[in-house]
């Protein structure tokens, strides 16, 4: 990779409720696809700052990281996300713009991706994993 070349890094958060489904917030733009809570760095950011940024931009709350549990690597975004654990602060989510609704899933009703992510997550045994698709 050349010195000027760019591509893209992202943050989001694997959130679950007590019956363990997972939060998913639905964008207002693009392809409204529903996806994890999270988006891309700005410059100068850190990963964690990025996702308590993009938290408090997209739940209208602070969160609480309890670890990076995955990299992974999107070939058709050229991109890395970064996949950590986190809680809410309060039930109350207060959706941006960017995003028209959210609810919680089962984890089997998600994309092979999601899937594979969100339960690398959950079962995270200490070691960061990371994958390419």
């Amino acid at each position: 990779m050349a010195f000027d070349d760019r591509f893209r890094l992202s943050s989001h958060a694997v959130i679950t409720d007590d019956e363990g489904k997972v939060l998913l917030l639905k964008a207002s733009y693009g392809n409204h696809h529903w996806g994890l809570p999270g988006g891309a760095l700005e410059p100068g950011e850190t990963i964690h700052q990025a996702l308590e940024r993009e938290c408090l931009e997209e739940l209208g709350q602070e969160v609480q990281i309890q670890y990076l549990s995955g990299v992974y690597y999107h070939g058709a975004y050229e991109s890395q996300a970064f996949i950590f654990r986190v809680t809410l602060s309060s039930p109350n989510i207060i959706l941006s713009s960017e995003h028209s609704d959210y609810g919680f899933f089962e984890i089997d009703g998600l994309s092979a991706v999601q899937q594979r992510r969100v339960r690398e997550c959950l079962n995270f045994n200490g070691k960061v994993v990371s994958a390419a698709f």
